[in-house]
This record gives C-alpha cells, sequence and structure tokens, in this order.
C-alpha cells in the first residue's frame, strides 16, 4: 500500500522548493515576443528537462557527486551563478532577440535547469531516494514528484493567456520583477553555498 505521508511529503517539499507559482513571471518574461507554440514548445520542454534531472539524480546523484568530487555547496554555487547572469540580463534588458532556437535553449537552461531542477530540488530528492526501501515507497515519492512536474506544466501552460494580456508594457514590468526575484535567488543560493563551504572547514 502507498505510503500516504510520504507521498505529501515529497509532493509538499519539492512543490515549495519549485515553487510553480514563482515561476510564472519569469517563465512570461524569458517568453515574451515569442509565438504561442514556441512558449507552449518551452512549457513542456522545461518540465521534461527538470523531470529527467530529477530523475538521474534520484537514482544515481550521489554517485555522480562522488566521481566528479562536487560537493552540495559547489552544484548550489555554479546553479547560483548562472541564474545571476540570467537575472543581469533580465534587468538591463539585454537579452536576444527572440528565435526559435532561443525559445529551445531557455527551456534546458536557466528554466529546465537551474531555475526548477536546482541545487535544492536535486538535494530533495536526494534524500528522499535514500528513504525508499520497498516498492510502496517508491511509487508514494514517484507519485509526488510527477504530480509537481505537473502542476509545473499547467501554470506555465496558461500563463500564455495572461501574457496576452497583460500587452507589452506590462510584460516589461513583469521582466524587470522578475530579473529582481531571480536575483534574489540566485544571491541566495551562492550565500548558502558559501555558509556551506565555511562550515565544512
Amino acid at each position: 500500500m502507498i505510503t500516504g505521508s510520504l507521498l505529501a511529503e515529497s509532493f509538499v517539499t519539492l512543490f515549495v522548493i519549485m515553487d510553480p507559482i514563482g515561476t510564472i513571471p519569469i517563465f512570461l518574461s524569458l517568453t515574451s515576443g515569442r509565438s504561442a507554440a514556441t512558449a507552449r514548445k518551452a512549457a513542456w520542454q522545461a518540465v521534461t528537462v527538470a523531470f529527467a534531472v530529477i530523475a538521474v539524480f534520484a537514482f544515481f546523484g550521489q554517485a555522480i557527486l562522488h566521481y566528479l568530487g562536487i560537493s552540495i555547496a559547489a552544484l548550489q554555487c555554479s546553479g547560483g551563478l548562472l541564474l545571476l547572469l540570467v537575472a543581469l540580463e533580465l534587468l538591463t534588458g539585454n537579452q536576444k532577440e527572440p528565435t526559435a532556437a532561443a525559445g529551445t535553449n531557455i527551456a534546458l537552461v536557466p528554466l529546465g535547469t537551474p531555475l526548477l531542477a536546482g541545487p535544492g530540488a536535486i538535494v530533495a530528492t536526494m534524500v528522499f531516494a535514500r528513504r525508499v526501501h520497498g516498492v510502496d515507497d517508491f511509487l508514494a515519492v514517484a507519485i509526488g514528484f510527477i504530480g509537481v512536474h505537473l502542476v509545473l506544466w499547467l501554470v506555465m501552460r496558461f500563463s500564455l493567456p495572461i501574457l496576452r494580456l497583460i500587452k507589452d508594457s506590462g510584460v516589461m514590468l513583469v521582466t524587470r520583477i522578475a530579473g529582481l526575484l531571480l536575483a534574489a535567488i540566485a544571491v541566495q543560493m551562492v550565500a548558502d553555498a558559501v555558509r556551506e563551504f565555511v562550515t565544512q572547514r
């Protein structure tokens, strides 16, 4: 029998970390100026990439990091720096002109990773993977994680009507807010990584 508490805990934990609602302004700003088809494609590609990264680290995370000699803190710091670069582009308005290829790229980086499947989600995944001791536990965690990714896709998929509603001026405002929020997330990630580096010594 599927463990209800483990299912709920895995869903809520990953939901809070991946923050589907908080991705709306960032998704809108990154897909502004693109066609609806390209934005829809970016939505499902980002969720697919995030799910693939989460799945890989669930099964092989500890082994991968150990083999490469990478600490969680180093992974977190690199993800924060990458997000900071994207945030600066959003704040300064220096994004590249949108193209079909660019639409594909944003689904991979920064949407799929490190924004959705970032260090926090990866660490949470690895922690829950350690708690799986049978088929029931595996199904509980898997359903919880799949549920979060389904919510992520729905949120990004139906953010497109919002994009059409707020027009260009609204997109510019959302873009600046998204850049500020993303910069704060990035700085917090780097700060947490530095704190982890210090405590490890």
